[in-house]
């Protein structure tokens, strides 16, 4: 019976080990952009001569929130508070973190590497 329980405690442990690496972070390739605009700035950008990073930039400060676009799929962005979303608005980056639902909880931002 001893051994048993030694077992079934070592099954536990172990299906506790792979439930934490199936939530490890993924990084995805798109741009940061804004709620008001998602996928495209084309509306705004037609009117007023803007960057997409200048949008963005605009539809924050008007209340939108960040979002990040991969695949031409929109993702909100858990933690809006995070310093390198106002610095790479609008750009395309490599953005790490962990998404529930359509909900990404950013990680790390960072520029893509150029490609050689």
């Amino acid at each position: 019976m001893k051994n048993l329980f030694r077992v079934w405690c070592c099954f536990v442990v172990l299906l506790g080990f792979t439930s934490l690496a199936s939530a490890a972070d993924k990084t995805w390739t798109g741009k940061i952009s804004d709620s008001m605009c998602g996928a495209s700035h084309a509306k705004m950008i037609g009117t007023a001569k803007m960057t997409d990073r200048e949008c963005t930039q605009a539809c924050i400060k008007a209340g939108g929130k960040y979002v990040f676009v991969t695949n031409g799929k929109v993702y909100n962005i858990a933690n809006q508070d995070d310093a390198d979303l106002q610095t790479h608005a609008g750009h395309t980056v490599e953005l790490t973190g962990d998404m529930t639902g359509d909900t990404i909880m950013v990680s790390k931002i960072v520029m893509p590497k150029p490609k050689s």
